[in-house]
């Protein structure tokens, strides 16, 4: 399933890494993601949507199963 999620990530990580950002899977479990945002994204006001709005939307997308993407 790691494997799986990290294959998202590296969907989205492009759009991330052109605004100074970025963000590295910390955990799956029982369909919960947990990630870090690095970078300009740790900081940022919009992390919020951000990582609902794109990151959780493209995992989503990607692997149904997940419930939920969140940051730790």
């Amino acid at each position: 399933m790691k494997e799986r999620v990290e294959a998202a990530l590296n969907r989205i990580r492009p759009a991330l890494q052109n605004d100074g950002g970025d963000v590295e899977l910390v955990d799956v479990n029982d369909g919960i993601v947990s990630v870090r945002l690095t970078g300009a994204c740790g900081g940022c006001p919009m992390s919020t949507m951000t990582l609902k709005m794109g990151i959780e939307k493209v995992i989503k997308e990607d692997i149904p199963e997940i419930k939920e993407v969140v940051a730790v």
